[in-house]
């Protein structure tokens, strides 16, 4: 379809250059040692050559400009709305700038420099303009918002965007969260996150690969399984080249929040004054109290690093290093606990067996 709009487009062109060129293209025949003589040369007759030969040629690079057309289209669908709205006011302030001071300008002495000058000022301040506009787009979005009245102030959370990053996703806990309902608004889900998705899906690692496929699978599950809007984002921050540099222009963009468990991305988030919404927090926020001379019932997994120790794990993944329980492995027995360990990194449990102290 769009390829023979491209040949009908330009038969229309060739129509209208024989229309007006066609007699002048007539008139030097009749002069050449061709001799065509006093042959007449409606306007009409020429219109219907140029288009039947614009057509014709249209047969042999219209593949070309239906090409250049659809790479034209893709990088257009991929450009932000924000960043497209805020470079055409930037460009049309420039033009606006260039119009006010083209009169002084076609003034000058100079007659070719006072014809040329003018349109070499307007193209010139239109580009400026709409880099400005670009480059300035998320101060001028926080000077827009600033004072807003809180009239939907109750509606805040049913709009708010979640932005989804490669870390959480692959993580898999997020679906859960999103079921219990702890997690409202919108899901964001950007382009440039289903592409490192893919390459690592894609990735010759096994790991990687399997890692991949399991992010694949949660979003197909978030989407289709769960009572959650879901937005895919297609535009796209060229500008920047890290994925974690892009999340954080896009939460800025949209005034949402970054859902991740990276600490990284969390603490780049926290400096450039961007909401984080961490599930490693939530997780060590939701698991159990356990304090010293608390009786727990676990099951040795494994030795630990010290001589007799042995390794067990609660249902949240809470490690438990039980002193004197090597001999215990495989094996269900009661704890005390001991002390607790809180880092950065989680939340370790120090105990002995019950049996332990009662021979004690």
């Amino acid at each position: 379809m769009l390829k023979r709009f491209v040949q009908l487009a330009f038969a229309v062109i060739g129509a209208t250059l024989g229309y007006y060129l066609g007699p002048t293209l007539f008139e030097m025949l009749r002069q050449s040692p061709l001799n065509f003589g006093d042959v007449p040369a409606p306007r009409y007759i020429g219109a219907v050559l140029g288009a039947i030969l614009l057509y014709i040629a249209t047969m042999w690079f219209s593949g070309n400009v239906v090409q250049w057309i659809r790479w034209s289209e893709d990088r257009l669908t991929r450009i932000p709305a924000a960043d497209t709205l805020f470079g055409a006011l930037g460009l049309i302030f420039g033009l606006i700038v260039a119009f006010l001071i083209e009169p002084p300008i076609s003034k000058l002495p100079l007659p070719g420099v006072a014809a040329v000058l003018p349109l070499f000022v307007s193209a010139l301040l239109g580009y400026l303009g709409f880099r400005v506009g670009y480059k300035k787009r998320d101060e001028l979005i926080s000077l827009f918002t600033m004072g807003r009245p809180s009239k939907d102030k109750g509606k805040k959370d049913d709009v708010e965007h979640k932005i989804l990053d490669t870390s959480v996703i692959i993580d898999g806990r997020i679906a859960d969260i999103c079921r219990t309902g702890f997690l409202e608004g919108t899901l964001v889900i950007p382009s440039f996150v289903l592409e490192e998705l893919q390459h690592i899906a894609d990735s010759s690692d096994v790991l990687k690969r399997n890692r991949g496929r399991r992010g694949l699978d949660i979003l197909n599950k978030i989407q289709k399984e769960l009572n959650m809007r879901v937005l895919i984002y297609e535009g796209d921050f060229e500008e920047v080249s890290e994925v974690d540099s892009k999340l954080v222009k896009l939460a800025k963009v949209l005034s949402g929040k970054v859902v991740t468990n990276d600490f990284n991305l969390n603490k780049v988030c926290e400096l450039q004054g961007v909401k984080v919404l961490n599930i490693n927090d939530l997780a060590n926020a939701v698991k159990p109290v356990v304090l010293p001379g608390e009786e727990i019932n676990v099951q040795v997994i494994k030795d630990g690093k010290e001589h007799g120790q042995g390794v067990a794990y609660l249902d949240d993944g809470t490690m438990i290093v039980i002193e004197g329980g090597r001999e215990y492995i495989g094996e269900r027995i009661d704890v005390l606990v001991t002390s607790v360990l809180q880092t950065s990194a989680g939340r370790m449990i120090f105990a002995k067996p019950k049996l332990l102290e009662r021979a004690l």
